[in-house]
């Protein structure tokens, strides 16, 4: 009933007040920046240098092992995704409320700690191979949950017609079932390849090179120069074509049910003699995605001989983490929220940039925006270079699709008559959002200060290009140590991170799985 009035009370016919106008233009501005600053260095370079640095032999080598990291990892976890969503909601594996749990905690070791957990093996992990081995292990629940949210949700009618007309159980798999759980299987591929694309930190430390550390190293030779940019040019458009078609799977994804009335589960795959190679499978998985990093890293808290070098830099990058993370958050949530309510209170030419224009850059690397502020900083505001204030406007560009998820899906379960109605008893349109709207929606707002916060205290990238002088924090001395071969004193701040992101991945997944078993 109020998703129906939330929906039918949207004001169509007025368009937004000044004091919402006014409230997107900055993040709206901040989005472009990454664009624009990519397109003016490429023009000050000049075309005749532009066509040279994106033809020379380096950008190819750079272009193609771009393209084999992320497609391949891509498909290695779409394919680890896809089959222990199966595992886990259709087949009768035993323990399937822990699998369910334990599949998706790779989450909570960051790409970057489980690259330096690994990388501190040997050298035979920092290759190509090993970096696509690993980042697929860390990346694959980013198909998994959405993939097992489908399979729970869609109605297994189709597969029954399907076996009913003589086909197999993988004729019906691939017919009847993956057909339906394909927006989701393509949101969350997608969204893997974007992050294929961003990563930085992890590829740094195993010692494979791709644009991001290219850029990185271009912009450590050459402040701020024109290769570093047009490197950025080229990512782009790898970037903006994956990140646009995340968000239109991911807007279009429904569950389909072919019937009326409750939703019937589809009974349990027999799995009989494969039930203890699956159950390997799934063991080996876990030892893999989960095990072999937690292992490490006890293993050089417990017996690594450099863990007292940077001990007395514990306390300050805890310390530096959470006043970064905390006013970071508030101030993305802020920049998020007018966007927000455009895009669900209003519509025209401002909701559908409120709605489309942050996913623009949500694939764009940390690395590149971070040089989009530099550059306009430097240029037109030099006081606000390496301050909190620049890296929370990166913060607020990488993101604002978060924080608007998080904000949007409370709007929309607040009604729009109850700001009419206030309108209509003499309050301006800011007085009715404030005395309505905006007690109804602060458990969202709540909820989008937590994550946004768990996502700042783990960014690596622009942290470690913008931070203030002097302040280090859990992410960025995991880099900083372990890149240099101290692997025992990296532990310790990694250990933390792990520590820090564990608890909401573990009490997200639980809760997810309760709210499904009520329905």
């Amino acid at each position: 009933m109020s998703l129906a009035v939330a929906s039918s009370g949207r004001r169509r016919d007025a368009g937004p007040p000044l004091w919402l106008l006014l409230a997107a233009a900055l993040p709206t501005l901040l989005i472009a920046l990454p664009l624009a600053y990519v397109a003016a260095r490429a023009w000050s370079a000049g075309l005749a240098v532009a066509v040279e640095e994106i033809f020379r032999a380096r950008t190819a080598e750079l272009l193609v092992n771009t393209v084999t990291l992320a497609v391949s990892v891509t498909v290695l976890s779409a394919v680890i995704g896809v089959a222990t969503a199966w595992c886990v909601e259709r087949s009768d594996l035993p323990g399937l409320r822990w699998w369910r749990v334990i599949a998706a905690l790779p989450l909570a070791v960051p790409a970057f700690v489980a690259s330096f957990a690994w990388a501190s093996m040997g050298a035979a992990f920092q290759t190509m191979g090993g970096a696509i081995l690993i980042l697929a292990l860390s990346h694959y629940p980013l198909v998994y949950l959405p993939v097992a949210a489908a399979l729970r949700g869609m109605d297994p009618g189709f597969e029954d017609v399907s076996r009913s007309l003589g086909r197999g159980p993988w004729a019906a798999f691939f017919s009847a079932t993956l057909p339906q759980a394909w927006p989701a299987l393509g949101a969350g591929s997608l969204l893997v390849l974007t992050h294929m694309f961003a990563e930085f930190g992890a590829l740094s430390l195993l010692r494979v090179q791709t644009f991001t550390t290219a850029i990185f190293d271009s912009y450590e030779l050459e402040f701020d120069g024109a290769t570093a940019a047009l490197q950025s040019a080229v990512l782009l458009a790898l970037a903006l074509p994956a990140a646009l078609g995340e968000m239109r799977l991911r807007r279009d994804m429904r569950f389909a049910r072919s019937g009326k009335g409750g939703r019937r589960r589809a009974p349990p795959a027999r799995l009989g003699r494969a039930k203890a190679p699956v159950l390997g499978a799934m063991a080996a998985l876990a030892a893999l995605s989960l095990g072999a990093p937690l292992a490490m890293l006890a293993y050089w808290l417990l017996v690594g001989r450099s863990i007292g070098h940077a001990s007395h830099d514990l306390w300050p990058a805890v310390v530096g983490t959470l006043g970064l993370a905390v006013p970071g958050a508030i101030v993305v949530t802020a920049l998020a929220s007018p966007l927000a309510i455009a895009a669900t209170r209003h519509r025209g030419m401002l909701s559908a940039l409120a709605e489309k224009l942050p996913y623009v850059v949500h694939g764009l690397p940390g690395l590149v925006v971070a040089l989009a502020l530099v550059f306009f900083s430097i240029r037109f505001f030099p006081a606000a270079y390496q301050t909190a204030g620049l890296l929370f406007a990166a913060y607020a560009v990488l993101f604002l699709p978060l924080a608007q998820s998080a904000l949007r899906a409370s709007l929309e379960l607040a009604p729009a008559r109850l700001e009419e109605v206030a309108r209509s008893l003499g309050r301006g349109p800011f007085g009715a959002f404030a005395a309505v709207t905006l007690p109804n929606v602060l458990p969202g707002v709540g909820g989008a200060l937590a994550l946004i916060t768990l996502e700042l205290a783990r960014e690596l990238t622009a942290t470690l290009m913008l931070a203030p002088i002097g302040v280090s924090t859990l992410a960025t001395e995991v880099w900083s140590q372990a890149n240099d071969g101290r692997y025992a004193a990296a532990a310790p701040f990694a250990a933390l991170l792990v520590a820090v992101s564990a608890i909401p991945v573990y009490v997200f997944t639980r809760r997810s799985l309760e709210l499904n078993d009520l329905r």
